[in-house]
């Protein structure tokens, strides 16, 4: 296998940090790109790591931190904006890949991977579907060997997701509503992404491809979130909210602080978030059933809480 520099962008995020750790040690050497170096200094401690503080969002400082690199990974992607016309979105999706580009060609750099998000679409019903699919297109017509993956709702230790709902399980009263219950989900586990990305880098067969990454079964939102109050412990009533009223909780949510649940988030749900063929063969994974890793870092949240309440009542 090749040694590479490999700059990855977003490598302080979820996805990042475990992409670090299966390819720092492999040999290559890693520069991940930040604004706060002292907050991600932590990724100091994998073998051939560099973090380097920057605006990655500033052309000419963008171009210097990718210097001397060969491959670069984008990772960068938000879930939510802080205003809500969609301008958020397209920076980060649209902008942000445009700059990547320019900055890849400004470095004779001709190897970009770039994270795309299953259900992209330039006519999708939400502002995230609507800039992933545009970011998307770009990359794939921008002449360089580019590759681009759709996964899933990932999870694993760190994840955003169903730690998310264990968290909010936790806090709410004996009851919890539910908004978009029938919301169809693939969920993968992140290694399994991950390990796409590492075995794609040197493979010139995914160049110009776009893959859809799935885990091996489909769940509704509702089946999701019982399935976490039961390995957590949570014991709630869990009520499924119909469209309207879940459309209802959206447009109070948005205003927020944090927006937890916003009309972007709800236009999203509406469109199922599953594959429509299972794991690309290309890369010869088995993709990770979630019950096999859940219960491994859900289960310690519960038996956080219970020491908490211990704790309590000492």
């Amino acid at each position: 296998m090749a040694i590479h520099t490999i700059a990855i962008l977003g490598g302080s995020g979820f996805v990042g940090g475990h992409l670090c750790a299966r390819l720092a040690p492999a040999g290559h050497n890693l520069r991940v790109v930040t604004r706060n170096f002292e907050r991600h200094r932590d990724l100091l401690v994998l073998p051939n790591v560099d973090v380097v503080e920057a605006n990655p969002h500033e052309p000419a400082a963008l171009s210097r931190a990718l210097a001397g690199c060969d491959v670069v990974i984008n990772l960068v992607g938000i879930l939510n904006e802080r205003s809500h016309d969609g301008s958020g979105f397209r920076r980060a999706h649209v902008e942000f890949p445009r700059k990547v580009i320019e900055a890849c060609r400004a470095n004779g750099i001709q190897r970009l991977l770039h994270m795309s998000a299953l259900g992209a679409d330039i006519y999708g019903p939400s502002h995230y579907q609507r800039t992933k699919g545009e970011g998307e297109r770009l990359v794939l017509a921008s002449g360089l060997h580019a590759t681009t993956f759709r996964p899933s709702v990932m999870f694993g230790p760190g994840d955003s997701f169903l730690r998310r709902f264990a968290r909010l399980l936790r806090l709410s009263p004996m009851v919890f509503p539910l908004a978009v219950p029938d919301a169809r989900f693939a969920t993968v586990y992140v290694l399994d992404v991950v390990e796409a990305y590492a075995r794609a880098i040197d493979n010139s067969a995914t160049h110009g491809q776009s893959y859809e990454l799935c885990g091996p079964h489909e769940y509704t939102l509702l089946q999701l979130v019982r399935y976490v109050s039961k390995i957590t412990g949570t014991s709630r009533l869990i009520i499924p909210l119909p469209r309207w009223v879940s459309h209802m909780q959206a447009d109070i949510f948005e205003y927020l602080p944090g927006k937890p649940f916003s009309r972007d988030n709800y236009l999203s749900a509406l469109v199922p978030n599953v594959c429509k063929s299972p794991f690309p063969p290309i890369f010869g994974i088995k993709p990770t059933p979630l019950e096999e890793i859940a219960p491994n870092y859900l289960g310690n949240v519960n038996m956080k809480t219970r020491y908490e309440q211990m704790r309590s009542h000492h």
